[in-house]
């Protein structure tokens, strides 16, 4: 019966350690944060794409829980706007930092 007792102590520890593993903290993702926001992104530089006045080549997006960072470089200031505003409408987007500038 102590065998019993003490395994299935040691079963639950190991599980509930391992489930830490996976937990986020506010410098880390956890393994479905990750890959909610690597579909983020991944919407976001579509959606960036199929605006024709966009250069999409020159504008990195990056996701980290939810909110996304623009980068690069556009032609003129109403781009930076539009993308900004392109980026905010995509679904799952919680924020938009837009750190574009004018070349």
């Amino acid at each position: 019966m102590k065998f019993t007792q003490k395994f299935a102590t040691a079963v639950f520890i190991a599980s509930t350690l391992g489930l830490a593993g996976c937990a986020s903290t506010p410098t880390q993702e956890s393994v479905g944060e990750y890959v909610d926001d690597a579909a983020l992104t991944t919407k976001v530089k579509a959606s960036i794409f199929n605006e024709p006045s966009l250069k999409s080549t020159e504008i990195n997006v990056e996701t980290f829980k939810g909110t996304v960072q623009l980068s690069g470089f556009v032609a003129q200031p109403a781009d930076i706007t539009r993308a900004g505003e392109i980026a905010r409408g995509v679904k799952g987007v919680k924020e938009v930092k837009n750190d574009i500038r004018v070349k």
